[in-house]
Order: C-alpha cells, then structure tokens, then sequence
C-alpha cells in the first residue's frame, strides 16, 4: 500500500481538547520504560528535547522520573500545545518544562541536547527530511535518541482492523485520525533508508504490531 500524506499540523482545537482528554497513559509509560531499557547509563541531567510534543504528557512523565532534566517541548499546532501548557503551569513545572509552537527543522540555534524525544511525529512530515536534520543540529556525540511512530500496514482493510482493535471505543475524531495516521506512516525499510541518506547510524524495528521504534546514542 502506499503512503497517503495527512495534513502536517493537526491544529483544529476540537483535535488538541480530543487527544488531551485521551487516555494515553499506558502507551506513554511503555515510551519512558523503553528509554530507560535502552539506555540504563543515562545519568538523568541535562537538556531534553521533544520533537511535536503535542499536550507534553511524555516530558511531564519524563520530568517526574528524571528529575534533573530540563525540558523543551516544541509542536507545530498551537491547538495541540495548548492543554500542555495548562498542565505545566497547574503542575508547577514551568521552571523544568518550556513549550514552544514552531515546526521544523529547528536551527542550530536552539542548542544541543542530551536526549531527544519523539512519539509519533515521523507520519505528520511530507518530507522527513527536516526530522533527521534537526537530530543531526540538535545533537552531539553522546545524545541518547528514541522515537517512536506507527508503520504502515499492508492494506487500508488492514488498517481499519488495527484501528477498530486500538481504538474502537474512542471518539470517531480519534478513529479517522489514527486511520489517517496509519496511511501516512513509513514502513520500517523506509526509515532505514532515511537515515542512512542522513547520516545517522541508528537503529529501527518494529516493537509492537503498529509501532516502530528509532533509537541510538548519536556517534
């Protein structure tokens, strides 16, 4: 099946209030469980970068576990940033967590950082491009990075099977976007491809029957 792009920005507030009152809790401790699998040598200091952190429950988890880090979590919709930033204020959590709308590639300007994040952008981006070269201005030899994302299924009805096992009670708004996400996902030898044309020596597999997981420590 091939891919079919969906709008990069998800910026309609009924999206950002839908997705910030989901239930992704389970699915966002399975992220940090999985950072802290990979990388057990992580000393749990330094700057942290989420790339389309959409309402920050990952960098508020994050912050509670690794309570030496200091957070940037940058998406491009306004409507998705919006009840992050509620939360970090109502949690007390500004002095550890800044929220910023822009979209990438982030210059080089923003810094370095020792840890990059990212659940399910990689799907969004028309051209993947500005993800890897982002890692590559944003990092030093040393950064940890983890991303997770969907992957394409073979099929549209496999999609929809997928959809109706993950997400059958959900709102239908929650439904259409994760079928949407599904068409417009990379399958694994994709993103393998591009990150070899990047440069980037890190690693990609399939973790579960609809996630695949990038992840390495940046050489």
């Amino acid at each position: 099946m091939r891919r079919i792009v969906e709008p990069e920005l998800m910026d309609d507030e009924s999206q950002g209030l839908a997705y910030a009152q989901a239930d992704f809790s389970e699915p966002n401790k399975q992220f940090l469980n999985l950072f802290a699998k990979l990388f057990p040598a992580f000393a749990g200091k330094g700057r942290v970068l989420d790339l389309g952190c959409g309402p920050a429950d990952i960098l508020v988890r994050f912050v509670r576990r690794y309570p030496g880090c200091r957070c940037l979590g940058i998406d491009g919709a306004q409507a998705m940033l919006a009840p992050g930033l509620e939360r970090v204020k109502q949690e007390q959590l500004k002095a550890r967590i800044d929220l910023h709308c822009c979209c990438l590639p982030l210059s080089a300007e923003t810094g370095q950082f020792e840890v990059i994040l990212s659940n399910s952008l990689l799907h969004h981006l028309h051209n993947p491009d500005v993800l890897w070269q982002t890692l590559l201005d944003c990092s030093f030899p040393g950064t940890y990075v983890l991303l997770m994302d969907l992957f394409r299924p073979a099929t549209p009805e496999a999609a929809r099977k997928i959809v109706t096992t993950y997400a059958g009670e959900e709102p239908e708004i929650l439904q259409t976007d994760f079928y949407n996400s599904l068409l417009a996902a990379f399958r694994v030898d994709e993103v393998r491809r591009q990150l070899t044309a990047a440069g980037l020596g890190l690693q990609c597999s399939e973790v579960s029957d609809r996630h695949l997981a990038i992840w390495g420590v940046i050489e």
